[in-house]
């Protein structure tokens, strides 16, 4: 199924549910909760090692996650409002990919993405069925960042003189632009449904340190480009 046709469907059973509400006005806040999906369209560079050189074909991919999203919206006018997207953090696989296709889990990662967006609701205020659209700013950032034994031992095997029994995954934060989609539907007066996506321009720099015991005898590097659309269906209720 299409991403596309993923929030086609998701939306028009929203529409179909749609009865009449009150309208949006300047100074109303909307609370939107339900389950997020970040579905990533990952691309890497080679994995560039120090000792090794460019490693031809070693690449990653970082796999989807789900966990619950928060949004807020407060209305400037009855058209504009100012929304935020938060979370609870989002736990990613971080798999290999070109050469290392086949070789499984190779570390994974916790991530928080708030956004911040301008947004306009092109419907009359009264309408209980409100499309909106928004453009703004994303701050990725990553924490609790692991690796795994596939990863260790495919690095130990190419790093003469030292037996690597450890390493260490660190990645950059990110920022850039974020672009939303969404819908409320209102049921009544506070309460409604909401469907929304997400695309934002997200990347990281990974720096992978190999150990042996407390000593690092190599570092590599990889800039990954995540860049997901993230699919969010829940409740919105407005103050």
């Amino acid at each position: 199924m299409s991403r596309s046709f993923q929030f086609g469907f998701l939306a028009a059973g929203l529409l179909a549910a749609a009865p009449l509400a009150q309208a949006y006005e300047s100074g109303d806040v909307l609370l939107r909760a339900g389950p997020a999906l970040v579905d990533p369209d990952a691309t890497s560079t080679d994995i560039n090692s120090q000792g090794l050189g460019v490693l031809d074909g070693w690449r990653v991919d970082v796999q989807s996650a789900t966990a619950l999203g928060i949004t807020a919206t407060y209305m400037l006018t009855s058209h504009i409002g100012v929304g935020l997207l938060a979370s609870t953090p989002f736990k990613h696989d971080i798999v290999g990919a070109g050469v290392l296709g086949g070789a499984g889990k190779l570390a994974e990662t916790k991530h928080l993405p708030p956004t911040l967006t301008l947004q306009y609701f092109p419907m009359p205020s009264g309408s209980n069925i409100q499309p909106y659209a928004g453009v703004g700013v994303n701050y990725t950032i990553f924490f609790d960042e692991q690796t795994t034994g596939t990863l260790t031992g495919a690095i130990d095997q190419g790093v003469s003189g030292a037996l690597v029994d450890s390493t260490e995954l660190r990645l950059e934060d990110s920022i850039g632009l974020a672009a939303e989609l969404g819908v409320d539907v209102m049921l009544d007066s506070n309460f409604g449904l909401n469907a929304a996506v997400w695309w934002a321009d997200i990347d990281t720099d990974g720096t992978i340190i190999a150990r042996e015991g407390n000593t690092a005898v190599d570092a590599a590097f990889v800039d990954v480009d995540i860049d997901p659309l993230v699919y969010m269906i829940g409740f919105t209720y407005r103050f």
